[in-house]
């Protein structure tokens, strides 16, 4: 569905996708196009009406891009991902911004009302594209914190649960903990090359991004980096977290071994005593002893008293 909004003379007016032709390169306005979960027809119209280059577009129409920046004679390609891990694909070129979202992987599709209020309340006069842009992005980076906040919280629960007495499903745990794993992982891979995007706009590689906005864009650009620092440092909790967690199954074996190799002996020197007085000799102590039966009972049962007193005082029972 395309969308597309024209700011000049200090307001903003809505122009139907017939209507947007009219406004491509003209001078003192902005033209804002947004296209969100377009269709074939849509792409086509963008691709003819602003005259994108056809790579840009392959990758539009294939999507799971990595974060970039592309250059191309009339216009520049971005390539980001929100917090959601959706990829928002930017196109910026001289007077005007393209908007690309899609709703991948079945949730709601990233919203722009936070983006447009916040470049209606501080755009400068005359808007300009690449102000546009920056807005965007400082919309979508901001994003990120509450992400990586949620799995910080994720991560803290686990702990707790790693280190309580007893733990209710070991297989579950794991399983919760390669879940968290993963996640940074993609959330990784989405943010860190966005850092080489944002430097590179700072560089004014892009020439439709004023001096003006690459001091905006430093913010950004210092969002990002946190961002990726706060993801370094949660993925060595995990990796913490996961070794705790295999350490403790370690222990818990160990303990359940001491547990069976102490019983295991106790019960091997009982059963010594029954061995012996089970032989069939003639001459043998205590062998026609009337009291010989209570005697070899009563020195089992003493045995497995002191074996069991003494490996309850290593803690091995």
């Amino acid at each position: 569905m395309i969308k597309a909004l024209v700011y000049r003379n200090g307001r903003s007016d809505e122009v139907s996708d017939t209507e947007i032709s009219k406004h491509v390169g003209a001078e003192k306005r902005l033209l804002w196009v947004d296209v969100a979960d377009p269709t074939e027809a849509d792409l086509e119209c963008l691709e003819k009406e602003f005259g994108l280059h056809p790579l840009a577009m392959e990758d539009v129409r294939q999507r799971q891009q990595r974060p970039k920046l592309e250059h191309y004679p009339t216009h520049a390609f971005v390539v980001a991902y929100t917090a959601e891990l959706q990829e928002v694909d930017f196109f910026i070129g001289p007077g005007w911004l393209i908007s690309v979202r899609e709703s991948d992987g079945g949730g709601p599709t990233w919203s722009l009302d936070e983006a447009r209020t916040r470049f209606d309340r501080s755009r400068p006069d005359p808007p300009t594209p690449g102000f546009l842009l920056y807005v965007l992005l400082d919309v979508l980076v901001d994003g990120y914190f509450g992400a990586v906040d949620a799995v910080e919280d994720q991560l803290e629960d686990l702990e707790d649960q790693i280190f309580a007495e007893r733990l209710a499903d070991e297989q579950a745990m794991q399983k919760a903990l390669f879940g968290v794993r993963r996640r940074l992982v993609l959330f990784r891979r989405a943010v860190v090359p966005l850092r080489e995007v944002v430097s590179s706009l700072l560089r004014g590689e892009v020439k439709w991004i004023d001096e003006h906005t690459v001091t905006y864009l430093q913010d950004v650009y210092d969002h990002v980096l946190r961002a990726v620092d706060q993801v370094d440092a949660q993925r060595e909790l995990l990796g913490n977290a996961v070794d705790a967690h295999l350490a403790i199954i370690s222990n818990k074996m160990n303990q359940v071994m001491k547990t069976m190799t102490s019983g295991g002996a106790i019960l091997l020197l009982s059963t010594l005593v029954a061995g012996i007085y089970g032989m069939n000799f003639d001459h043998m102590p205590e062998l026609h002893w009337r009291y010989g039966y209570a005697y070899a009972l009563g020195l089992m049962v003493l045995i497995t008293v002191f074996g069991f007193r003494y490996f309850r005082r290593k803690n091995w029972l």
